[in-house]
């Protein structure tokens, strides 16, 4: 159903009426097309021969003369040499005789001689297991690729395997706003405003004009101005040592948030900028490289930096949660009194899409704790074993287990730009298709998710598309249905222009 609204008649539509207004225009090039992007990546190898190439350029696989094969009619692969030259990670485990290969932020678990993976938590069979071969672990290379997205082809004749990462699109993007009328899409009913009338969104939202509803407040002004002025909007007040905790950004070019955008907010409330180590490898593993990351990331610069599980971690309870009853943090944690969540909202490849509840689950859990989170209790030492919709559930307990811990003293601004599907712990963040949108901020965590979940829906599909698929593939929604349930916050909120 369509219903036409005034622009300005009613406040709880103004950022859906913005993303309408505007005018997309894409013009993508195929593979077949003249142009393509310049970060795709072209692999190929030949079965039994210790030769590459990269982009056309041969090189060696590795040191030792290791050569694909084929065994019992499946490919396999040395995959480090695959992995690493398109800027991935992998980790052995001599114990457990583990591989883990983290590539963006997929993440794949093989055991040696097991047919049993692990794709992002989720049990998958293969059909060759992993073998060690002369020294070298060789890995099925077809569920490897395909795990992560990449294109993989097979020329029989020549026994070759290709493999092309990366996007082949290219996006131009104009914009052009209208002042007029503005048509709503995938509404129930329009809002009057004054009414106290409401109007369910299709990501399940319902925007509201009641006063007593939580109030999200937005600017379109992505500024130092802007993100004082949205965050002024809240009238908090932090007490004591204020923490504030942001993504610092996996290298090389994730979407991390500008420093000099939050500096004055940072410097504002005298917070430092608090982070904790990643589960997964790549570089903010341990603390030295992850305060080296900060520095270069410019965040050291604005704020000391903490990274909180320095010195291991912490439990805090959770109550009312349906797969865990405690939270694991690091234990610099406790050295805050209040907190302010600066969040960069896009999306995610194993919660559909990141913001505040992400970042305050993920973010605040140790490294032993985001494990704990991912296989909703079952282990503190790997990402593998737990079920989609409990990790999710997980992220939505462990949340309001930390906003439980500050009693109150805690609030939510989230930057919606450079939205592209992946996060910011992906060094190589596909790139964004939505235009940027502005900044939100909120004393409730899940209206805040939920309002930039709406934008995005809102949006038209020819940019939003990819976002969105993102988001469902993933069930991502289910966060926002967990976090509500247990009284983390609520998908009801009104929404306030602060430029109007």
């Amino acid at each position: 159903m369509q219903n036409s609204l005034k622009f300005k008649q009613i406040t709880a539509f103004v950022i859906a009426a913005v993303l309408v207004c505007g005018i997309f225009s894409f013009f993508v090039v195929s593979k077949n097309g003249a142009v393509m992007a310049a970060d795709e990546t072209v692999i190929e190898l030949t079965i039994d021969n210790a030769e590459m190439t990269v982009n056309g350029q041969p090189q060696a696989i590795d040191e030792n003369g290791t050569v694909p094969l084929i065994t019992e009619g499946r490919t396999l692969v040395p995959i480090r040499a695959i992995i690493e030259a398109v800027g991935g990670d992998v980790s052995w485990d001599g114990e457990s005789r583990e591989t883990t290969l983290t590539y963006n932020d997929n993440i794949i678990v093989l055991t040696i001689d097991s047919t049993t993976a692990y794709l992002n938590g989720s049990e998958k069979t293969l059909d060759a297991a992993p073998a060690i071969i002369g020294g070298r672990t060789m890995l099925p290379v077809r569920f490897i690729a395909e795990g992560f997205g990449f294109d993989v082809d097979w020329n029989d004749e020549e026994k070759t395997i290709t493999i092309t990462v990366g996007d082949s699109a290219s996006v131009e993007i104009t914009n052009n706003t209208e002042d007029d009328d503005v048509v709503t899409e995938n509404t129930d009913e329009a809002v009057t405003e004054g009414t106290g009338e409401t109007v369910t969104t299709e990501a399940g939202g319902t925007i509201t004009t009641d006063e007593n509803a939580s109030v999200v407040y937005f600017t379109s002004d992505i500024s130092p101005e802007g993100i004082m002025a949205v965050y002024n909007k809240l009238g908090f007040e932090p007490e004591g040592n204020v923490a504030i905790k942001l993504s610092t950004g996996e290298p090389p070019a994730s979407n991390y948030l500008d420093p000099d955008l939050i500096k004055d907010l940072v410097q504002s409330v005298n917070g430092t900028i608090v982070e904790c180590n990643t589960a997964y490898g790549g570089s903010r593993a341990s603390t030295a490289m992850h305060k080296q990351v900060a520095e270069d990331h410019g965040f050291t610069a604005i704020a000391d930096v903490d990274i909180m599980d320095e010195d291991g971690s912490m439990e805090i309870p959770v109550e009312g949660g349906d797969n865990i009853s405690v939270d694991y943090v690091g234990t610099h944690l406790a050295n805050y009194d209040s907190m302010i969540t600066l969040s960069h909202f896009k999306g995610h490849a194993m919660g559909g899409f990141g913001g505040a509840i992400k970042n305050m689950s993920i973010g605040v859990a140790s490294s032993e704790g985001k494990c704990y989170i991912h296989t909703a209790g079952a282990s503190t030492t790997t990402f593998a074993g737990g079920t989609q919709d409990n990790f999710l559930e997980s992220m939505a307990e462990a949340t309001k287990g930390v906003v439980d811990y500050f009693d109150g003293k805690i609030v939510y601004v989230s930057v919606m730009n450079n939205l592209s599907i992946d996060c910011d712990c992906n060094g190589h963040p596909a790139e964004p298709e939505m235009n940027d949108v502005g900044i939100l901020a909120s004393a409730d965590p899940v209206a805040l998710d939920q309002a930039c979940v709406d934008i995005v829906y809102a949006a038209d599909r020819s940019e939003s598309g990819s976002l969105i698929d993102r988001i469902e593939s993933r069930n991502g929604l289910h966060t926002l249905e967990q976090a509500e349930k247990i009284g983390l916050g609520s998908r009801t909120y009104n929404l306030v222009d602060i430029n109007e």
